[in-house]
């Protein structure tokens, strides 16, 4: 069974950074890709980033494209949400997802219904 312990989410201001992690145990961490998500108060849960299974292609969504890095460390089982220039449309639960299915590899043609497996999340919040 899929367990994902997401982390270090609090409380900034605009402006600054946070770098959320994700914990992943029960699958081969290596062979899938991973997803981060959020989930605004009110809004519909929306896709921010995802890596490959081997972590050579990333994708961002447009609201974060350049402020947000994702990385993983496939020798601790984890991926990495690096957060500047955070703004306050940014406050959401953060969770981390692995890809449904192993060998993922990130495109253009990427999906929110490729991923799985959601944890408890950490929340961001963003004062402006």
């Amino acid at each position: 069974q899929v367990q994902l312990v997401e982390s270090g989410g609090g409380l900034v201001q605009a402006g600054d950074s946070l770098r959320l992690s994700c914990a992943v145990s029960g699958i081969i961490f290596s062979r899938y890709g991973m997803g981060w998500f959020r989930r605004a108060p009110g809004k519909e849960g929306e896709f921010v980033a995802a890596i490959s299974w081997f972590g050579g292609s990333t994708r961002y969504a447009d609201s974060v494209k350049g402020r947000f890095t994702i990385s993983r460390d496939d020798a601790k089982n984890r991926v990495y949400l690096q957060m500047n220039s955070l703004k306050p449309e940014g406050t959401a639960i953060y969770y981390c997802a692995p890809s449904k299915r192993a060998y993922y590899l990130v495109t253009s043609g990427l999906a929110t219904d490729d991923f799985g497996s959601w944890g408890q999340g950490t929340q961001v919040t963003v004062s402006s």
